[in-house]
């Protein structure tokens, strides 16, 4: 089916983060959106108000009308739905055209040009900035994020004119197989999902496969030291970046006062003076990703600048929900161990002496059973540390995986506690930490507001 011959769309798990944007795009082109997901949320209500039809009830009776034309409805679902789905097994039933998420971005990256970012972990904070210094130049650009950009409040960015779309590429069920980019950053391949993977070498194998989709004349940025293969079409430009080194990196780094300023050195022209608007370690090397990006669409090193310090942020990337006299909080999406290593030691570097509490929630029990040595090798980097409950999202109890096995495997200089989420705020409470972060991909972020108010009360 052809983008101009699509009627209407409908969505099963509209609410998702990725799934959302998409809904926004074909919203914004005037299309009929109607779909499905399993609870409500602040992200299905905001699709509402802007027109989607969605209901809460796994039930064909509910689909709208207008999605029940087969010649031009195009039924989009995630992988985290079922097969026997009743919704899903109807529109299958009916010959209707049926796309993953990833197949309708793909289509995207083939009609316009694609500015993906993949990787383990950076993901979603280089592709927001990535949005955000095109959105905010001469360029411009249409972005599906993989989280709420506090610039715009939104996952997605309109353009009406420019031809650049950037997309976050996920490897989860090698979705961003998918794509064709014309550029790409790859931000790391530290191995994750082995549940659909099976092996580390399987993993890298999917990321190689993935460098070769980018099309010929385009550009490949890689972080220094991954251990891919990139296997790279003809008449590809490849560059590497990392903070200290590479044909991308930082230079004259300044890290004080709650500040981070340096200088982008590029092979597309030095840019110095760039203050990051959110100062956190890492944001340096997210940011030589997302300026590497902005540079080979054509923004210019006064927009690069200006759009660096005016970055806000993502949800729950590094989040500073309060920053007082009384304490520190901070919530973090991150659930690998290498991002919670990166969490931590950009943390550290902010707050130097102070002493820091991490509270985890871990996700997902396969990869608890994977890597819970890891985990409990990188939470070890904090003086407190909290574990809650496994959170399951789409998975069944594993038996004997629970967050025991990481509490078991902390280092001894470390003060830990083994908790229900419900009892989080309490141990707060009674702690003397003079930071807290809350880490995780679950719902470990609900606390935040209640240890806010306990934080005031000092």
């Amino acid at each position: 089916m052809e983008f101009s011959d699509i009627k209407s769309v409908y969505f099963i798990g509209i609410g998702g983060i990725g799934m959302s944007a998409i809904a926004r795009y074909f919203l914004h082109r005037g299309l009929t959106v109607g779909g499905y997901d399993r609870t409500p949320s602040d992200l299905t209500r905001q699709l509402e108000a802007e027109g989607a039809r969605i209901h809460y009830e796994e039930s064909v009776g509910q689909i709208p009308e207008a999605c029940k034309d087969k010649a031009g409805c195009l039924v989009v679902y995630t992988p985290a739905i079922p097969e026997e789905h009743a919704e899903l097994a109807y529109f299958r039933a009916g010959g209707f055209e049926v796309e993953k998420r990833a197949q309708v971005l793909g289509t995207l990256t083939r009609a316009h040009k694609g500015l993906c970012v993949a990787g383990t972990h950076g993901k979603t904070t280089t592709s927001a900035m990535a949005a955000h210094l095109l959105h905010q130049s001469h360029v411009d650009c249409n972005a599906f994020l993989g989280g709420i950009s506090k610039n715009y409040g939104s996952n997605y960015i309109l353009s009406e004119n420019s031809d650049f779309v950037v997309v976050e590429a996920d490897e989860f069920d090698r979705s961003f197989h998918w794509l064709t980019p014309y550029a790409s950053v790859i931000t790391a391949t530290d191995p994750d999902h082995l549940d659909i993977y099976g092996s580390k070498e399987a993993y890298l194998e999917s990321f190689r496969k993935y460098s070769s989709l980018v099309r010929p004349g385009g550009y490949l940025i890689l972080h220094e030291g991954l251990e891919m293969e990139a296997d790279v079409q003809e008449g590809v430009t490849v560059y590497l970046y990392s903070r200290d080194s590479g044909d991308f990196h930082a230079g004259h780094i300044h890290i004080g006062d709650g500040e981070i300023t340096f200088d982008l050195v590029s092979p597309l022209g030095d840019v110095p003076g760039i203050q990051l608007g959110v100062p956190v370690g890492v944001n340096i090397e997210n940011g030589i990703a997302a300026m590497a990006l902005a540079q080979i669409a054509g923004a210019t090193a006064e927009e690069i600048r200006r759009g660096m310090a005016s970055f806000r942020g993502v949800d729950r990337r590094f989040d500073f929900r309060l920053k007082s006299g009384k304490g520190v909080l901070l919530t973090d999406y991150a659930h690998h161990p290498a991002e919670i290593r990166q969490s931590i030691f950009s943390v550290r570097e902010l707050y130097r002496g102070k002493r820091i509490m991490v509270i985890f929630q871990p996700h997902l029990y396969t990869r608890t059973r994977d890597f819970y040595k890891e985990f409990a090798e990188s939470l070890s980097l904090a003086d407190d540390v909290v574990l809650t409950d496994i959170y399951p999202a789409r998975e069944l109890p594993i038996p004997g995986v629970t967050s025991r096995l990481i509490y078991d495997n902390l280092a001894p200089s470390v003060e830990k506690i083994l908790c229900h989420k419900e009892e989080v705020p309490e141990v707060v409470r009674r702690s003397a930490a003079d930071v807290f972060i809350l880490l995780g991909a679950g719902d470990i972020e609900a606390c935040a507001p209640q240890i806010i108010e306990i934080l005031k009360e000092r």
